[in-house]
């Protein structure tokens, strides 16, 4: 009889849906849409005339995994910042204009990335698209146009008598038809709103009736726990349809938290290989461990590991092998000892004292071989349960 592999699969798992397809545009090295990985953004919150604190943020971000990042321009002295900026950062620099369009047209001349404007908000904007279209053109910048719930032109709300998705949609492909006229169609789209639902739907709404690119984000999401909730639940309903090629998770949080909650939704969704991944169980009344003390442990002891490893903690003798086996490394535990597993095998029993040592040390050992065999960042997972 043939045996029978109970370990990671040997293939990582498909995508949760097919992309949607879309125009590709270029935000400095960063590919976005026409197909490319969906990219994961943030936005410092320095002020941006401040250079060294803005590139350290900067450099902070990058360490997290972000992807592009946008800085807010609202006075002389910002935009005057950007150049240094733009060409000191590690990732692509886009600048944020709200007011006035002759930041538009400073950042294309400091060499940002590209330029996300808010029509709603810059007066006498639809007057300004040749010129911006041609400074753009010139450039190669991209340009986003970035409608928000909270700034909607006027002329919208009375037609609408609220941001409906709708109101989102026609305020963001008028725009987009401007820049169309001047012959400009390297443009990414955002139309945000602070409610998933009405976020959904705009969408949606907007992924029918145009190819470009689009930025997905929950506006306003909240603190930490709540925007997390808000922007998986939007992203997870939209990705799930192939929609959207770059995410900002907006948290009342510092940014790298935003990165790591939109990383770890992508990595859920096999929209990015994973890398360490910790599965743990709830805990019940079968729980013969502190299950939630030897999570906590684990994944400190292993943070910051980049290869495709997935570790299960287990407390009860229920799920606790099958979850085991199934994974890199794990240990079923109960009886104040635990068995360690690797790639589905019981290598050792080792008493509760000793579980997160060993399960760090055998995670190392598997990461070594892991690189040594050249596999790369981000597949399996780890389980803690």
């Amino acid at each position: 009889m043939t045996a029978v592999s109970l370990g990671v699969p040997a293939l990582p798992p498909r995508p949760i849906a097919e992309r949607r397809p879309s125009r590709r545009i270029d935000v400095g090295p960063v590919a976005v849409g026409g197909g490319a990985p969906v990219s994961v953004q943030s936005m410092t919150t320095t002020r941006t005339s401040d250079i060294g604190a803005t590139l350290q943020q900067i450099a902070e971000l990058t360490a997290s995994g972000c992807q592009i990042v946008r800085v807010a321009c609202p006075t002389q002295d910002d935009a005057d910042a950007l150049s240094t900026i733009a060409r000191k950062s590690q990732i692509p620099v886009i600048a944020d204009i709200h007011f006035q369009p002759k930041y538009v047209f400073a950042a294309i001349e400091a060499g940002c990335a590209a330029v996300r404007v808010n029509p709603g908000n810059i007066k006498q904007f639809d007057d300004k698209v040749k010129e911006i279209a041609r400074a753009a053109k010139e450039h190669g910048t991209p340009i986003r146009i970035g409608v928000n719930a909270g700034s909607l032109d006027r002329r919208l709300l009375q037609k609408y008598g609220r941001a409906t998705p709708e109101a989102l949609v026609e305020s963001a492909l008028w725009e987009a038809s401007l820049f169309e006229e001047h012959g400009f169609r390297d443009i990414k789209i955002s139309v945000k709103h602070n409610d998933p639902v009405v976020m959904i739907e705009a969408y949606r709404q907007l992924a029918a009736r145009c190819d470009y690119p689009l930025h997905l984000g929950v506006t306003e999401a909240g603190p930490a726990f709540q925007g997390t909730v808000k922007s998986a639940v939007a992203f997870g309903a939209l990705l799930s349809e192939g929609i959207g090629d770059t995410i900002r998770v907006s948290l009342s949080a510092p940014p790298a938290e935003e990165v790591k909650v939109g990383i770890q939704i992508l990595e859920s969704l096999n929209l990015r290989q994973r890398r360490l991944e910790i599965v743990s169980c709830p805990s019940c009344g079968r729980a013969q461990v502190d299950v939630y003390k030897l999570a906590d442990e684990v994944t400190a002891g292993l943070d910051g590991m980049e290869v495709p490893l997935r570790v299960a903690v287990m407390g009860c003798v229920v799920n606790g092998p099958g979850e085991a086996r199934e994974a890199d490394l794990g240990v079923a535990s109960g009886n104040g000892k635990g068995q360690i597993f690797v790639k589905g095998e019981v290598i050792k029993t080792v008493p509760e004292s000793k579980i997160v040592e060993t399960l760090i040390e055998e995670a190392m050992k598997i990461a070594a071989q892991m690189e040594q065999d050249g596999v790369g960042a981000g597949e399996p997972a780890v389980t803690v349960s």
